[in-house]
This record gives C-alpha cells, sequence and structure tokens, in this order.
C-alpha cells in the first residue's frame, strides 16, 4: 500500500511553527544574547531529535553529501539563527518576518547561478519590488522611534543577511534528503549548527543562571517546536515537492506572525511597514512568474 502524502500538512506545520519562532525569540532576547540564544535552542533541538533520528554511524553521510550537510548546518542553522536573533533586538517580530522571507528571491538567484536557469525577466523586476519593500521597512522602522534609528538600520540588514543564509541552506538542504531521512537531515544540521555556536556555551551558562524561567522556558520551546519539529516537517514536505513549491508557502508566516506577536507580545510593526511588507511578498511572486512560452504543454 501506498504511504499517504502528507506534504501539504507538513507545511502548514511548518509555517505555523516558524511564525511562532519569530515571537519567541523576540520575547527571550532580553535574557539571551544572539549566539547564546542559537547555541541554546540547537542543543534543544538535537536533544530532541535523538530517538527519532537514532542516528548511526552506519547511517552517517559522507563526500559530496557530508559537504553539502555542513553547508546547510552552518548557514541555515548557526548564522541564519545567530542573524536572526541580532536583528529582533532592534525589529519587532512582524517587521523582522517580513523582511526575512524574501529568501525565496536567494533561492531564485542561486538557482540562476548553480543551475544555469538565467536571470528572466520577472525574476529581475520582482527582486527590484522586493527591495524597495525592504528599504520601504527600513524607512518605516527609523521613523517609527528615533531614538533606534541606527539599531533599526542595522536590524533590516542583518534580516537581510539571515534571508540569504536560509537562501543558501534551503538548496544545499534539498539534495541530502535523497539520502538521509527527514529527522537525520534535521538532527545533523542541529549538530553542525551547535559545533559552530561552542564559542557562545559560557556565555550561555551565564545567562541561563540569571534568565527568568519564563524565558528558559521560550528556549525550550524555540529548540523542540520550531527546530526539531519544524525543520523536519519542512524536510518531510521538500523531499516530496520542489524547492520553490515550498519556499513559497512561507508567504504565510510574516500573516501569521503578526498576529501572534499582537496578542502575545502587544507589539505591530510601523504602519508603513505593512506597506513594505506587501511589496516584498509581492516582489517574492513575481519572481514565480513564468513567460508563457516557456511553460510546456501539459500531455
Amino acid at each position: 500500500m501506498k504511504d499517504r502524502d502528507l506534504s501539504v500538512p507538513a507545511l502548514l506545520v511548518t509555517v505555523t511553527l516558524w511564525a511562532t519562532a519569530f515571537v519567541g525569540i523576540r520575547a527571550a532576547s532580553d535574557s539571551f544574547s544572539p549566539g547564546a540564544l542559537t547555541l541554546g535552542r540547537l542543543q534543544v533541538g538535537a536533544v530532541a531529535l535523538l530517538l527519532v533520528a537514532r542516528p548511526r554511524l552506519s547511517t552517517m553521510p559522507h563526500g559530496r553529501t557530508l559537504g553539502l550537510v555542513v553547508l546547510y548546518g552552518v548557514t541555515w542553522f548557526g548564522l541564519y539563527n545567530i542573524a536572526l536573533n541580532a536583528a529582533e533586538r532592534d525589529l519587532d517580530a512582524g517587521t523582522t518576518a517580513l523582511i526575512v522571507n524574501i529568501g525565496p528571491i536567494g533561492i531564485a538567484v542561486l538557482a540562476g547561478v548553480l543551475f544555469r536557469e538565467g536571470f528572466p525577466r520577472p525574476l529581475v523586476i520582482g527582486m527590484t519590488v522586493a527591495f524597495a519593500g525592504v528599504a520601504l521597512i527600513a524607512v518605516a522602522s527609523r521613523s517609527d522611534s528615533s531614538a533606534v534609528e541606527s539599531a533599526s538600520t542595522t536590524g533590516v540588514i542583518l534580516c537581510l543577511v539571515a534571508a540569504i543564509c536560509y537562501a543558501v541552506g534551503a538548496v544545499a538542504q534539498k539534495p541530502t534528503l535523497s539520502v538521509l531521512s527527514s529527522s537525520t537531515a534535521v538532527w545533523l544540521g542541529c549538530v553542525v549548527g551547535a559545533v559552530v555556536c561552542l564559542p557562545f556555551a559560557p556565555t550561555l551558562w551565564r545567562e541561563l543562571g540569571d534568565a527568568p524561567g519564563d524565558d528558559i522556558v521560550w528556549l525550550v520551546y524555540l529548540g523542540v517546536f520550531p527546530t526539531a519539529i519544524g525543520f523536519t516537517t519542512w524536510a518531510y514536505a521538500i523531499k516530496r515537492l520542489s524547492t520553490g513549491q515550498v519556499a513559497s508557502s512561507t508567504y504565510l508566516v510574516p500573516v501569521i506572525t503578526i498576529a501572534i506577536s499582537w496578542i502575545v507580545l502587544d507589539e505591530v510593526p510601523a504602519a508603513l511597514a505593512y506597506v513594505g511588507g506587501a511589496l516584498c511578498l509581492a516582489g517574492v511572486a513575481i519572481t514565480r512568474l513564468r513567460p508563457r512560452a516557456a511553460r510546456q504543454p501539459q500531455p
């Protein structure tokens, strides 16, 4: 009997959990610095996946697959989270989600370079529209509070760095899933990312001692749900669907993030940031368009 394809439910789980991650990071940022929060989250995620992944030496990747695992472990699990955590010290959760989710544009650009797909007109137009949106968000962040003008600009730049790391990681992970199970691929990413963040171990230990219980709960939540579960359901879906199809589903993340952030943290993006966010998502949507001539007739 053929296994039931649960790609769509898996994507819904991912989108919801990743949306809550922006809120959780914002909530925990009062107690944990960016590197320490990343290390703690990845350690919790790796432990949570141990029983599911059941890693064995005989199933460990090698050669090209191992190289790709290291690449997405460093960029997506390590650097992405550090940049994201740092950005949310200056920007609210909703604004951060709006900027980071231009990541699919990075995926399209990488596909154009690595797979020689070129840079069709919709990609160029979409990139222009999306980055106009980012610029508008930066202006909105500055005008919303003059006291944090430079900090907000730094936050926007960090979001762009996070989006690039997300794109590189997503493209690198896709080929490994033909060899590794979804849970093993995520477990390895957590381990590699945690190794990258080991220099933050003393800071994490010190901050854990000073953090209130609520923030520690948020750290554990980030490790178990958005990381262990959310990345595994993402890997399950991307193993069965195209990277573009899965990445496009993350358009919903900012919407859910803003709603949850409003309820939990009582914060919303600046009014002008909504316009910039709409431009970002519109730009990403434009990049997914294909000329009619390029479409192949269905048999």
